[in-house]
């Protein structure tokens, strides 16, 4: 059960993750609207946001890519999947820091670090739980 639960979580972060590329070349009135729906006004159309909001985007499509291969031999890659939970779940608690700090909408706050850090210790939970690699 461990295995079916820990791959089907993998698979949905990587492919909701993998939509990222969008924004790797999005237009920027994509999104100014996006931002503008969420209530923090124009974004500012400055080299500095562009780079960092394509290259997060590009990072987060990465990861998505790494997930599913992860997936695809769970025993193998049970060191590789103990450390991504450890790992989602500092994320989860910096995001968390970030997001307060930076004023961001109250849903954001609430969803974002938490979540990260929720999965983050189930990917950590259920990789202990997964047999040795047998080679």
């Amino acid at each position: 059960m461990a295995s079916t639960v820990l791959k089907a979580i993998l698979r949905i972060m990587g492919t909701s993750a993998l939509t990222a590329w969008i924004f790797v070349a999005a237009p920027y009135a994509w999104m100014n609207r996006i931002n503008e729906m969420l209530g923090m006004g124009t974004l500012p159309d400055t080299p500095v946001v562009g780079y960092l909001a394509r290259s997060n985007s590009a990072l987060y499509a990465m990861l998505g890519g790494l997930f599913w291969v992860l997936s695809l031999d769970l025993p193998r890659y049970r060191p590789v999947l103990s450390y991504l939970g450890v790992g989602m779940g500092l994320l989860g608690a910096a995001l968390l820091a970030v997001d307060y700090g930076e004023g961001m909408p109250l849903l954001w706050i609430l969803w974002e670090g938490p979540f990260l850090m929720a999965v983050g210790a189930t990917v950590h939970l259920l990789s202990r739980r997964l047999p040795d690699d047998p080679s």
